[in-house]
């Protein structure tokens, strides 16, 4: 955990989960699902011999405070596309999403793109984190997602997150393990730490201390984008 020092520093206020979200925590994300339009890039057909990739996750996937080319989903996009591949990445991230809400507009989100995803990306947790929940409720969620998602038959990778040091050693030992277990319990892909290479540079972070900037997000893209374009090949 030493070489996230800086990330407990980061988080030390649990107000800044706050920065996360435009409302207060929810239990369901009925109140936003409609309010956001992550699909509205892929609304049209998919060529066949174009990968379509899901981005399922909070502001960290939502391109919080970023412009619009900006964000996960476009700088993915054009990582994957700059190699062999032809892809189409559609940003389901939305702002303060704990697993709970993710979970409750799962469906919604599958539901609305042109055709079933070759890949879905997964990334929720941290607001559950930064708000103190259950991380027992978190791994609950999330296997939910992972269950569903998998019934559907969609391949899922799954990007994890650690507890902030300050929110104390019983509770990082209960939710840090959460994402490796949940790899190995459903046999997917694990990038073990969303953050890794950014949380700790201040000059990769916007002005909150948390979330990404440009540069950031081509950081983590980086060191992403290879996992991706393997999981797409198979």
């Amino acid at each position: 955990m030493a070489r996230f020092r800086q990330y407990g520093a980061c988080l030390a206020l649990v107000q800044l989960a706050i920065a996360c979200s435009p409302s207060a925590p929810e239990q369901n994300g009925s109140n936003r699902v409609m309010a956001t339009a992550p699909i509205s890039s892929a609304d049209t057909a998919v060529p066949a011999d174009t990968k379509l990739v899901l981005v399922f996750g909070d502001s960290l996937y939502a391109g919080y405070n970023l412009g619009p080319s900006e964000g996960l989903a476009p700088v993915l996009e054009q990582a994957l596309t700059a190699g062999s591949l032809k892809a189409l990445v559609v940003n389901g991230g939305v702002s303060g999403d704990t697993s709970a809400a993710g979970l409750a507009r799962l469906a919604f989100t599958l539901d609305g793109l042109p055709r079933k995803p070759d890949l879905v990306l997964v990334g929720l947790g941290g607001n559950d984190m930064l708000r103190g929940l259950e991380p027992d409720a978190t791994r609950a969620n999330l296997a939910a997602i992972i269950t569903e998602l998998q019934k559907r038959g969609l391949p899922v990778m799954l990007t994890g997150m650690l507890a902030s040091p300050n929110m104390g050693p019983d509770y990082a030992g209960a939710f840090n393990p959460i994402y490796p277990d949940l790899a190995k319990k459903f046999g997917v892909p694990l990038y073990p730490f969303f953050l890794h290479g950014v949380i700790d540079h201040r000059e990769l972070k916007l002005p909150d201390g948390i979330h990404p900037n440009a540069k950031g997000v081509a950081t983590i893209v980086a060191r992403l984008s290879p996992m991706v374009a393997n999981k797409l090949e198979k």
